[in-house]
């Protein structure tokens, strides 16, 4: 690469953070329904057409800020499971779920963009899936290394819900870990819908004069999760 190509293209990197940046301003304020190219050149004293070049569709954007933000979340599970390498499984589980909630409480326009309530009129592509993954990623591993370690508690696994049960196992997770149960795979996607719904009712408001003491009943229950995907206490 030329000196001028780099330069170039420090340049684009830097006006591309810019555009983002305002775009979660856009986004705190007006909600990702409201999100518009327009404006944000307009904050940015930049003519529509150069943004254009940036981002050819809002749409596109909004791509954008959802793979960051569940890169910035999975990055945040990562490190929380990292930290507690040499903790029992529960603890590992729990600090994960605890880290997955800071993160909301530090960041929820992101949280809500990722999680809320679904943009009219835009659908995320499979370039999304990726980053989506990583946290649900964690938690499987947390519970694939517990089982064939210590071991997993047996879990029941209702006859009407098998079939189901295996295909999950047999498609979700076949090269991460192939030895898990189908009765762990089902309760595992029980509880990652179930994680984040403790998260969301808590950010979104629906906790409110419900529980006080927020951060206690979310490791409790985080805990709860855990027994119910087979870890032992």
């Amino acid at each position: 690469m030329t000196t001028a190509q780099g330069v170039r293209a420090r340049a684009r990197k830097e006006v591309t953070a810019a555009i983002k940046d305002a775009a979660r301003r856009q986004l705190a304020a007006d909600g990702a329904a409201k999100l518009s190219l327009r404006a944000i050149a307009r904050e940015l004293g930049m003519v529509s057409s150069a943004l254009y070049r940036y981002f050819p569709s809002r749409d596109e954007l909004l791509t954008d800020l959802i793979i960051d933000a569940y890169n910035s979340l999975g990055e945040a599970a990562e490190a929380a499971r990292d930290a507690a390498a040499d903790d029992p499984p529960v603890r590992r589980w729990t600090t994960v779920c605890e880290a997955v909630r800071r993160w909301a409480l530090a960041h929820p326009h992101e949280y809500a963009l990722i999680y809320g309530t679904p943009v009219p009129g835009y659908s995320a592509p499979e370039t999304t899936v990726p980053a989506a993954a990583r946290v649900g990623l964690v938690l499987i591993g947390i519970v694939r290394d517990a089982h064939r370690g210590s071991g997993l508690a047996d879990l029941p696994l209702p006859d009407e819900l098998r079939p189901e049960a295996e295909r999950m196992a047999a498609e979700l997770v076949p090269d991460l870990a192939p030895d898990l149960p189908p009765a762990v795979l089902a309760a595992l996607v029980a509880a990652w819908a179930q994680l984040f719904g403790l998260v969301g009712f808590e950010l979104f408001g629906q906790f409110h004069r419900v529980v006080e003491d927020r951060e206690t009943f979310f490791r409790h229950a985080s805990a709860r999760l855990a027994e119910s995907v087979g870890l032992r206490p």
